[in-house]
């Protein structure tokens, strides 16, 4: 504890969407929060705005004095200076996934899991629940518009806990669900998992950690004591058909997160007619199919799809929505490991595009893998207007191509070019 009398927490890696959201969940606790990050983002410069000390250099130099509890994300280099320094001093360092495991232990839970789809359904639920009246606090993996953050914060205690659980380092499993959602399990994590295999083992101890109901998608290899399928077939209990959702957003995958959202709202005693009607003002989630332009000439898409699968729909998703329109697609893909894994599926994905802009591999936590490159990739995917882009040359490639509609996807640092091109396109 520090002179003020207040708990300070350290965030190592605080810029992340998970870790942001944490770190402005102790804020609103009474915690001084301070943290590191790489790099400086419109995301860390908010959460300075919002009275917390982040710096961007590993120097243990640059250290509150007094540290209660350090809290890491796995994304942070092990080897950083400030991690030898903390151990040095004897501050035990407590894993992001153990502290959202704390806060989950305190509240009822509804846990929303998924290879993909989780965030966006996780949106769904928050708003679902605040729009019904509920006392919710939320942890979302993106910026809900809704609420214009990755947090929403409840009266304490008594409030529903909504929480996106990361199965990443297998890090859902330090919740306590009470409800869950398990949206999809494609393959993805093989890093951590070794194979598919392993991974539905991990979405199947999630489930059996659910004291209530898991609600999961038709089709997938989960069993439970309390399970809802969801989907579009006969045997479902929540079928999409049968809803009418009324969706601004569109996709069949959406389709399907706000099928999860309504299952899950109707278990803890909510109205049907009072969802639908909150589902209809659902305005959904940056970097989820965010339209950031769409006039008489351009229209240009910013994504976060970073798997085959995501990408596929995606994709689909703008070819159902704008069919008439030349769709150029930009990617970066995000990991070593994953472009190795599924360096066939992303090639097919991606073939869908008529103009395809490759980045450079995002490395992030990873080490270069021989072999694995973008050039590989390209050859691979069975399109004739393909290129490779330096992300020097992005704005000025896309600027000569001046395409009719244009998609940014993937994970890396890709969202730093977002507001620029949008800038630029809505000029054209």
């Amino acid at each position: 504890m520090n002179n003020s009398g207040m708990n300070t927490v350290y965030f190592l890696g605080i810029g992340g969407i998970g870790m942001s959201a944490l770190a402005r969940y102790y804020h609103s606790q009474g915690w001084l929060v301070a943290g590191y990050d790489r790099t400086c983002s419109p995301l860390t410069s908010q959460l300075e705005a919002e009275g917390m000390a982040i710096h961007y250099e590993d120097n243990p130099a640059l250290l509150p004095v007094d540290i209660d509890k350090v809290i890491y994300t796995p994304a942070v280099p092990q080897d950083l200076n400030e991690i030898a320094e903390l151990r040095r001093r004897g501050i035990p360092l407590m894993k992001r996934a153990v502290a959202l495991g704390e806060v989950s232990q305190a509240h009822f839970t509804i846990a929303v899991a998924g290879t993909h789809g989780k965030t966006t359904t996780t949106a769904m639920v928050a708003h679902i629940l605040k729009e019904c009246g509920v006392d919710v606090t939320a942890f979302i993996g993106g910026i809900a518009n809704n609420f214009n953050s990755n947090l929403v914060l409840g009266s304490g205690i008594e409030s529903t806990l909504v929480v996106e659980a990361d199965e990443f380092d297998r890090s859902f499993l330090q919740l306590a669900p009470n409800v869950s959602i398990i949206n999809s399990i494609d393959a993805d994590h093989l890093d951590i998992y070794g194979d598919r295999k392993h991974l539905v083992e991990g979405f199947n101890a999630f489930a059996q950690l659910t004291q209530g109901p898991v609600i999961v998608k038709e089709g997938l290899d989960v069993s439970a004591s309390k399970m809802l399928r969801f989907g579009f077939g006969e045997a479902c209990d929540y079928r999409v058909d049968k809803l009418n959702l009324p969706l601004s957003i569109p996709g069949r995958h959406n389709q399907l997160n706000a099928t999860a959202a309504f299952a899950a709202a109707t278990q803890i005693g909510l109205q049907p007619e009072d969802i639908l009607r909150a589902l209809s003002t659902f305005k959904g989630v940056k970097r989820r199919f965010d339209i950031r332009v769409r006039n008489k000439k351009h229209i240009y898409i910013d994504d976060y799809a970073h798997h085959p699968e995501e990408i596929k729909s995606c994709l689909s998703a703008i070819k159902a929505s704008f069919p008439s329109k030349r769709v150029t697609v930009v990617f970066q893909p995000h990991l070593f490991t994953r472009t190795r894994d599924f360096m066939e599926d992303f090639a097919r994905s991606l073939a869908m595009a008529d103009s395809l802009i490759l980045l450079d591999i995002y490395p992030a936590r990873e080490k270069p893998i021989e072999g694995v490159t973008s050039q590989a990739l390209l050859e691979k995917v069975a399109i004739a207007d393909k290129r490779l882009c330096s992300k020097d040359h992005l704005l000025a490639t896309v600027e000569q191509l001046h395409p009719e509609l244009l998609v940014t996807v993937g994970a890396g640092d890709i969202d730093r070019f977002v507001e620029p091109l949008e800038k630029m396109i809505s000029q054209w």
